[in-house]
């Protein structure tokens, strides 16, 4: 297939790599045309060191390039992302399927990136996302991900495409859950970031990646997603691989603020976006309007936004009153009626 990926940082490089190993013609666009020029030159990703890019990969400054093909793979940062819709809608051909890679929710509107791509273009929209690190997969390295649409003819076009022996894609009809779960964690490694530069331990970080988790989900929910979506690739696979690698650079900030640096200079020193600040003032707004208790997500945007202490939120975080650990199910709000693994 004639496949145009449009972004040309580490992880629409990855995936154009990819796409060209599955043997599809793939050109990848930069909105940098000087950035293009150089790429096509040196066949070299400064986000990606060490890896070539494939001779059959087309690198493109123009944003034109995009006619003609039949898919469209979205991959700019969250905060261009409309801008980056808006300039390439006029080129898009009638029917053009997009791609959205992306993970963030637009902090003005609080929309969705599917929904940012959909209302700019008109484009049917699928998704893709999971637990994913650019670096690995541009190494061919095994990876799961999960294809979202309610169009199942979509999704699985989407499977079809990226499908190998080295990067596995399921299908899910649930979009707004698929794409809940790559925004949101990213404010939760920050908070397990935090909390490695704090010098906490594994307890600490299992309790964060937990709780958040459940955050997660009751956001989802509250927005009309299925919760076990986010026991799936797209929610905890996810939150797993971005709470504890060093190649995520929410991870990487989130270390640098709990060893006491500003957020502001924390991004600067990461030196690439770091998705998870956006997020976290989304997520915030978004749980605020839909009465949703978030108190990690509310915490991380304290800490991110309103130069909150990071000990002292830490320290109010684990003083909040007792719970139950899933209060809003049916069997705690009927406690002591059922049994378990006995008739009643």
């Amino acid at each position: 297939m004639n496949i145009t990926v449009a972004g040309s940082g580490g992880w629409g490089t990855a995936l154009a790599i990819h796409l060209c190993k599955n043997g599809h013609e793939v050109t990848l666009w930069s909105h940098n045309p000087a950035k293009a020029t150089t790429m096509a030159a040196t066949r070299e990703n400064p986000m990606l060191p060490g890896i070539r890019l494939p001779e059959n990969l087309r690198i493109s400054g123009d944003p034109a390039c995009v006619a003609g093909s039949p898919m469209v793979v979205l991959a700019p940062p969250s905060f261009p992302y409309r801008s980056v819709c808006r300039t390439l809608a006029p080129y898009l051909d009638p029917g053009t399927l997009l791609v959205s890679v992306t993970k963030g929710v637009e902090p003005e509107t609080l929309e969705r990136m599917s929904q940012i791509a959909q209302a700019e273009t008109c484009c049917t929209v699928a998704v893709l996302s999971g637990p994913s690190h650019a670096e690995e997969v541009a190494r061919g390295i095994p990876t799961g991900c999960v294809a979202a649409c309610p169009d199942r003819t979509a999704a699985e076009l989407v499977q079809d495409v990226f499908m190998s022996d080295r990067f596995r894609v399921y299908i899910n009809p649930d979009m707004i859950g698929v794409e809940l779960g790559g925004a949101m964690k990213n404010v939760i490694a920050l908070c397990a970031g935090i909390s490695d530069g704090l010098g906490f331990g594994d307890n600490t970080k299992a309790m964060l990646m937990t709780r958040g988790l459940t955050e997660m989900a009751r956001l989802g929910v509250a927005l009309g997603a299925r919760q076990e979506t986010f026991a799936g690739l797209a929610g905890i696979g996810d939150l797993i691989v971005t709470c504890t690698s060093m190649h995520s650079r929410n991870r990487r900030a989130g270390i640098l603020i709990g060893q006491g640096m500003s957020p502001a200079a924390a991004m600067a020193q990461v030196g690439a976006v770091v998705e998870g600040y956006y997020a976290a003032r989304s997520a915030h707004l978004l749980a605020l309007r839909l009465e949703a208790d978030m108190p990690i997500t509310a915490a991380a945007y304290a800490v991110l936004y309103e130069n909150a202490d990071v000990r002292q939120t830490v320290d109010n975080l684990l003083c909040r009153e007792k719970r139950a650990e899933n209060e809003d199910a049916s069997w705690v709000t009927n406690w002591g009626k059922h049994t378990t693994g006995a008739e009643e």
